[in-house]
Formats: structure tokens, C-alpha cells, sequence
């Protein structure tokens, strides 16, 4: 059964933060509210874990599409290949927020992602998320829980989460309702921004 855990967005307490990353080091996985719809997560580094979280995704993991998610943007260039100016005023315009960048990635990835050549940068502006990935030192991989199909209410409320996920992951986080939109998807490893996918994040700032 999950431990289920009640953090508040406005003052995350520390202690319950570190009682979240103490999961994610033990190789669990959390379910986490961010600035969107709730995420699946776990440690960027293990790789027992990474693995539980494709398997229930049912994707090979060397072929998921997870994101990285990040604490601010210092933590980019372990991942991301240099990038320009340009981009850069973007990411800075834009996080933290409901967008997901994809961007080159470096050799500089983990194992199972080494052969990506683009990575999904998230920074989402939700204080649990951004406290989480701190104090865990390190980014963790993202992928939303919703039903790709349709808009489900368990998705957004922790105790139904709770109830659907119980004997999947090892730790709930109750951060209030969550939304039903994704994150905007933007492409920006090519010359020109691609929107893959419109989401809560609006496009005006491009």
C-alpha cells in the first residue's frame, strides 16, 4: 500500500519533503502534484525504478517518452546539449510553467536514455515539485497520469488517485485538486519553435 501525504503548494514542509525523497533514493515511485495534471515519478538515476514506471506505462523504456523534471535551469546542461541565446530567453521567458521543452540531449544522459537525441525539459511552477527535485539533487523523470483518451476525475483528486494507483507506487502526495490539461509541448531542438501539443501553457509568449 502507498503511503498517502498531505503538502501544502504554498509552504511545503520540509520534513514531508524529505520523507518523499527519502522514497525516491530507496528506489520508489511517487505520485506528485505539479502546475498541470499529476505526475508519475521517480528518480532520474535509478534504474530498477525507471524500469517499474515503464512498465506501467507499457513502453520500453529506451523508446519512453519521459520528461526530465528540473529544479531551475542550472541543472540543463547535464542533459541538454549547448544551446543558443535564443532558446535560452525562451526557457527563461517561459519557466517555471505548464510547458514541456524538447531539446537535444547530451552524451551526458543516463544509461537507458543514451541513445535519445532529444530529452523533454520540464520545470513546472508548483513548490512540492520544485522542493522534491532540490533536495533530491538530481531531476526526476515525469510522465502524467491522465488518460490520454479522456478527461477522468480521479486524475485530478488525490484520494481517488490514491484509490486507482494504491498497489502501483509507494507514495501518494495529496497537493490539492489537480487540473485536467497538460502541459504545452514545444520542440525547440530544430531552427524554428514546433508546438507538438497545446496545452495549459498559452502560446503568446512565443
Amino acid at each position: 500500500m502507498a503511503d498517502f501525504v498531505r503538502i501544502y503548494e504554498e509552504n511545503p514542509n520540509s520534513k514531508e519533503i524529505d520523507r518523499v525523497v527519502a522514497v525516491l533514493k530507496r528506489g520508489g515511485l511517487i505520485i506528485y502534484p505539479t502546475d498541470t495534471v499529476y505526475g508519475l515519478g521517480c528518480d532520474i538515476n535509478n534504474i530498477k525504478a525507471l524500469e517499474r514506471v515503464a512498465q506501467i506505462k507499457g513502453v520500453k523504456l529506451e523508446k519512453s517518452n519521459f520528461s526530465f523534471v528540473c529544479h531551475d535551469l542550472s541543472n540543463l546542461s547535464d542533459y541538454v546539449k549547448q544551446i543558443d541565446t535564443a532558446t535560452f530567453k525562451i526557457l527563461k521567458r517561459a519557466l517555471p510553467g505548464p510547458y514541456t521543452f524538447i531539446l537535444p540531449g547530451s552524451k551526458n544522459l543516463p544509461n537507458p536514455f543514451k541513445k535519445k537525441k532529444t530529452v523533454g525539459i520540464r520545470i513546472p511552477a508548483n513548490n512540492i515539485a520544485l522542493e522534491i527535485v532540490k533536495k533530491l539533487g538530481n531531476p526526476i523523470i515525469s510522465t502524467s497520469i491522465r488518460d490520454e483518451d479522456e478527461v477522468i476525475e480521479y486524475t485530478t483528486d488525490p484520494e481517488l488517485i490514491l484509490e486507482k494507483w494504491d498497489n502501483l507506487v509507494d507514495l501518494v502526495i495529496d497537493g490539492g485538486y489537480g487540473d485536467n490539461l497538460a502541459s504545452t509541448v514545444i520542440d525547440l531542438s530544430e531552427e524554428e519553435p514546433i508546438v507538438i501539443r497545446e496545452g495549459k501553457g498559452g502560446l503568446e509568449i512565443f
